[in-house]
């Protein structure tokens, strides 16, 4: 799971439909601005009618943090990537965690670590938890 913070700026529209094995699914999601010199923008889905309920008194201009789990997934040779809303949480209601800060290295140091053995991408790559159930009947 990874986090966030940044200013909401948009809602997408709801969506809604029913699966091949005739589940109900509704679908929306927000867009938020983060980064200071340079913002960029994110747009993260929500799935689930509680879980939007949830997310019901957000408002455009509203600093949030999001948790998020981000997924890929290949379509006839496309990569297709969806950010998908775990939590969101106003920024000022959440307590925020000291940040332990990195020893600093010159770039001597940092370009002879980068030739030293690296750990496998397995290795490095958190773990996912997942918070919905599987099945939800979505059309994909």
């Amino acid at each position: 799971m990874q986090q966030i913070t940044g200013k909401i700026v948009g809602f997408l529209p709801r969506q809604e439909g029913d699966s091949a094995s005739g589940k109900h699914w509704v679908k929306a999601g927000f867009v938020i601005e983060y980064g200071d010199e340079y913002p960029a923008r994110a747009a993260f889905s929500i799935f689930g009618e509680q879980r939007l309920q949830q997310c019901a008194g957000l408002k455009e201009g509203d600093e949030v943090i999001v948790d998020f789990n981000p997924q890929s997934r290949e379509y006839n040779g496309h990569w297709y990537t969806d950010l998908q809303c775990i939590r969101v949480a106003l920024a000022q209601n959440v307590q925020q965690q000291p940040v332990q800060q990195q020893p600093q290295m010159t770039p001597q140091q940092a370009s002879s670590n980068f030739y030293q053995t690296q750990p496998t991408a397995a290795a490095t790559m958190p773990q996912q938890t997942a918070v919905m159930p599987k099945d939800e009947g979505l059309p994909f």
